[in-house]
């Protein structure tokens, strides 16, 4: 893969890095002889080879959330993930009437066994899981039934665990409803290129897609941002603004679904429930590497790296409806609304905005409210992995693995 290196501009705030939008000049750059053709002199791009993509994705889990999807996009995804990574697959699919986790776990059986993939896949409301957390007291991921939440967040920190059992140095997420299998591949080969570029053991990979392809009045069109990045972006951008005190619009990638965390920051962030995660990672990075908050003792030597990578392929999803949008939507401006380091005219904006947002698709007052408050679940750097591992082992049902001989 070959991309834009060094980034045109870089963001610093306290210990974080936040590199400008880079571009994919090749998704497969043929064989690098040697280091010292990696770097392009003549057009400032750096290339990665098979070898080097390989060697990263060798250490690298890619966790994919699952909530009652068709399976034959599930397994378009699984196609396109390399075979060096190992796939965790947490799913919060219905049980009942129909158990739609059981057809994943037979298909995901019969997948492996002709593509010889690493796959290990678990529900995230099984209750031996929700005893284990309990018995951690990780509770902050746990509902007032003591089970755990139904977020997308929660399944990424069980990804998240499960990777780091497995000794994995960093942690993709792809969502599962993707219909282009090489629009997959191209998200881990940037993952992987994103850690190789990364000088510093803390680094967050963002994906902005190229564009959202929409059909018509019998046409395809290629809009460039979806109706929840647009939002985000600019309060994100509106935040980093006021921090620095110099207008920008660095941020492209607020509502990255696809994105990668190394293991070391991984484990020492906090996650927003539900689909405020994503731009929360952004605002917990902030919060605690960037040196604004006075009590925040995160301030480390080693900087935090963001990427933001643009790629080429479309990214083309199923369509969950205009509901699915709004919850978004409200989720991921209430994560930025709520945050220590936000000031009150962004704060003002954001609840100006919702109220419109509220009126045009006459939601509930109830409902908005509900939406202010963003559950917040603990670093997992708290739990004990050596116990975790045991909990785990000793629930034989609780995870499904498949080749993992070769874990």
């Amino acid at each position: 893969m070959r991309l834009d290196f060094p980034p045109k501009y870089t963001e610093t705030i306290g210990s974080i890095k936040i590199h400008s939008l880079q571009k994919i000049y090749e998704i497969d750059s043929g064989n690098v002889v040697n280091s010292n053709n990696q770097r392009n002199n003549n057009t400032s791009t750096i290339a990665f080879d098979n070898r080097k993509l390989s060697k990263k994705c060798t250490k690298m889990a890619v966790v994919i959330p699952v909530k009652n999807e068709k399976l034959s996009l599930l397994e378009g995804v699984l196609s396109g993930i390399p075979n060096e990574c190992l796939i965790i697959i947490v799913s919060n699919s219905q049980r009942t009437p129909v158990d739609r986790y059981a057809m994943e776990v037979e298909m995901v059986k019969q997948f492996s066994q002709f593509s010889n993939k690493r796959i290990s896949i678990i529900h995230q409301r099984d209750p031996n899981l929700s005893r284990i957390f309990h018995k951690l007291n990780y509770t902050s991921i746990l509902d007032q039934h003591s089970q755990v939440r139904r977020g997308k967040a929660e399944g990424m920190v069980i990804g998240i665990l499960l990777a780091k059992m497995q000794e994995k140095e960093y942690v993709g997420f792809i969502d599962s409803d993707n219909y282009f299998p090489g629009a997959v591949n191209e998200y881990v080969k940037i993952f992987a290129s994103g850690f190789a570029m990364s000088q510093s053991r803390m680094s967050n990979i963002r994906i902005c897609w190229r564009s959202k392809p929409k059909v018509a009045n019998n046409k395809v069109y290629f809009p460039r941002w979806g109706r929840v990045s647009e939002h985000s972006n600019k309060y994100l951008n509106d935040l980093i603004s006021y921090i620095t005190g110099y207008e920008t619009d660095i941020i492209t990638t607020g509502n990255a679904g696809e994105h990668a965390l190394s293991m070391s920051l991984a484990e020492n962030m906090q996650f927003a429930s539900g689909y405020s995660v994503e731009p929360y990672e952004l605002i917990n990075i902030l919060e605690n590497f960037g040196g604004i908050i006075k009590e925040s003792s995160r301030l480390h030597k080693d900087s935090v790296e963001i990427f933001q990578i643009e790629t080429r392929n479309p990214h083309f999803h199923e369509d969950k409806g205009n509901d699915h949008i709004i919850g978004m939507l409200q989720e991921s401006l209430s994560a930025i609304n709520n945050s220590k380091i936000c000031n009150t005219d962004i704060t003002r904006d954001i609840k100006n905005h919702l109220l419109v947002l509220e009126q045009k698709t006459n939601q509930t007052s109830s409902r908005t409210g509900a939406i202010s408050n963003n559950h917040l679940m603990d670093p997992i750097k708290t739990i004990s992995m050596d116990k975790f591992n045991e909990l785990v082992i000793d629930s034989p049902k609780l995870l499904h693995q498949f080749n993992a001989s070769e874990i």
